[in-house]
């Protein structure tokens, strides 16, 4: 086997390996409802907590909060619950903040200036598991094996809910590269 074949097999492995993992998302906070991470208008309090319902977010997905002479924290549901912590799980105030959600579960965000999360500037998010292959030899498997994404209507952003054909490809590619090998 020549050296550019060798190449394109693990080319192709490390292709098919990523289509495995799947695909993380980073997404907007507030998007096209709110100019970033602001206090929000008095008409729309939940502003936030209705844009987080309308996406779906999992695990290694990142958050962009976008704002000026503010804040970011992640804070206990309780800290949540009063508006305020002393001390927040994350903190930032770059105006320019990223943070991945790295586990599954729930996340509480809120300004850590004074009355902006009164003012409704808070959100709470849920983070889905990201969804791995069944076992080999799982018999609980229905449906069709070849299911297509699922397109987020509001992002546009795409999810790949079945990964198992890239672990299949990957597995295949292994093995025949092997045997020329």
């Amino acid at each position: 086997m020549g050296n550019s074949s060798k190449l394109s097999l693990i080319f192709l492995c490390i292709f098919s390996l990523l289509i495995f993992h799947g695909v993380c998302t980073e997404f907007e906070v507030g998007e096209s409802l709110t100019k970033g991470w602001e206090v929000p208008p008095l008409k729309r309090p939940q502003v936030y907590n209705d844009w987080a319902q309308k996406n779906r977010f999992k695990v290694n997905d990142t958050l962009h909060f976008k704002y000026k002479k503010d804040s970011v924290m992640v804070v206990s549901d309780a800290e949540y619950s009063k508006c305020g912590s002393s001390q927040p799980l994350f903190f930032a105030n770059t105006g320019d903040t990223t943070f991945v959600l790295d586990r599954p579960g729930l996340f509480y965000f809120l300004s850590g200036v004074a009355g902006h999360c009164q003012r409704g500037q808070k959100m709470i998010i849920k983070v889905l598991d990201v969804e791995s292959p069944p076992a080999p030899g799982d018999d609980q498997q229905s449906g069709d094996d070849t299911a297509a994404p699922d397109t987020d209507k509001k992002s546009g952003a795409t999810h790949n809910n079945n990964n198992k054909i890239g672990f299949v490809g990957f597995i295949f590619m292994l093995i025949v590269g092997f045997n020329f090998i």
